[in-house]
């Protein structure tokens, strides 16, 4: 019989997607990866994403389905991999998605690794989006009900990746996953959904940042475009793209955080037209057919999770990124975030947005990148 590994969060999305495979009829093991301690995200107890309330409710599930069911600890790599590259990127002035960071180094890379070794043919997760294979390539779609499809934090999937993948919730709303549910007993049936970053549930990014380093945030001067001093900020973690409230200053119009300036500590304000840009640039852009076009190529991307994809022209760069022309300004284009291209419900690949670049050169130099160059 056909083994599968299931991820299981506790929640109902992956609760059901456990369901609808043991329905297949494959032998399937269920598992919750748990990622962090309360001490990480600075709580002494609390419902979170990976908290050992929701291992119940996973486990709970799981013996309901009469499947094996496992917590696989990898709270040290999820610090190291996860918690700690959060806390640089937001020191260097950019604003990290970690959910995508947690996709890509610990349910694609550490689970997928976990479910070989237990001879599974299958990792199955909760996430709405399909994958389809034409005889020579596996593709990315989106999930059929658009106010659920999380196409956009899966952008990093390999070929290989997707071959082993099922995400069995792609062709489902989410009421009909719910009543799913309900029909077979699971407690679990009407949890709500994880609004927050799991490691940071009360929402203080400035302060989970203090707690990590155990060092003081630097404030720093406010200034306009053009260098003249505003006011004084908190610190540097504190302030995103885009952000107009918390600011502490008044103005006669809105001003919004236009750059963070981790070079001479600074944060800079501007009118809100001053936020819009056409041309944004990822470092490295990965391409999920795993070539990248031979020119420029006209799509559709999106620059946030809750962005509308925006029409565009990708152009590679010649050493693996690529250059992003839209056909419109886009509203704060926020270095850290990712930038996700699509050919209808096809996801093409997508990147970390990073500051342009200076006469051609690279702006960032990403963690993994540093630590290839300290090997070489």
């Amino acid at each position: 019989m056909k083994k599968a590994l299931i991820a299981m969060s506790g929640g109902v999305d992956s609760s059901v997607a456990a369901l609808l495979t043991a329905r297949e009829g494959y032998d399937c093991i269920g598992c919750t990866m748990r990622l962090y301690t309360n001490e990480d995200a600075g709580l002494e107890s609390g419902r979170t994403c990976c908290s050992l309330d929701d291992a119940e409710d996973a486990r709970s599930v799981a013996f309901r389905l009469g499947m094996p069911f496992y917590v696989f600890n990898y709270t040290d790599e999820f610090r190291r991999q996860v918690i700690a590259p959060f806390v640089e990127c937001y020191r260097r002035g950019l604003t990290p998605n970690p959910c995508i960071e947690c996709n890509a180094h610990m349910k694609f890379a550490r689970l997928m690794d976990r479910a070989r070794e237990l001879g599974c043919e299958k990792l199955v997760t909760g996430h709405y989006a399909r994958i389809a294979f034409d005889g020579e390539k596996y593709a990315l779609k989106k999930a059929l009900d658009p106010d659920k499809d999380q196409s956009y934090v899966l952008y990093m999937l390999s070929q290989e990746q997707l071959a082993m993948l099922s995400f069995p919730l792609g062709g489902m709303t989410k009421d009909q996953t719910r009543a799913l549910a309900e029909e077979n007993g699971f407690r679990n049936a009407a949890k709500p959904d994880s609004q927050d970053i799991c490691f940071v549930p009360d929402g203080d990014y400035a302060g989970m940042i203090r707690r990590f380093t155990g060092r003081e945030l630097i404030p720093g001067d406010f200034t306009d475009a053009a260098g003249n001093v505003l006011g004084r900020h908190k610190g540097i973690e504190c302030y995103t793209v885009g952000q107009r409230r918390g600011l502490g200053l008044s103005f006669a119009e809105p001003h919004y955080v236009i750059a963070v300036r981790p070079e001479d500590n600074t944060v800079v304000l501007g009118r809100k037209e001053e936020l819009f840009s056409r041309r944004a640039w990822v470092e490295r852009f990965h391409w999920i057919a795993g070539e990248e076009p031979a020119g420029p190529l006209r799509c559709r991307a999106k620059i946030r999770y809750r962005h509308a994809e925006q029409a565009v022209t990708i152009t590679p760069d010649g050493a693996g990124g690529a250059f992003l022309d839209f056909d419109e300004p886009q509203r704060a284009v926020t270095p850290g975030q990712s930038a996700v291209a699509y050919d209808g419900d096809t996801v093409l690949g997508g990147g970390v947005l990073c500051p342009l670049p200076a006469e051609g050169k690279p702006a960032i130099i990403h963690s993994s990148q540093e630590k290839r160059r300290d090997r070489e």
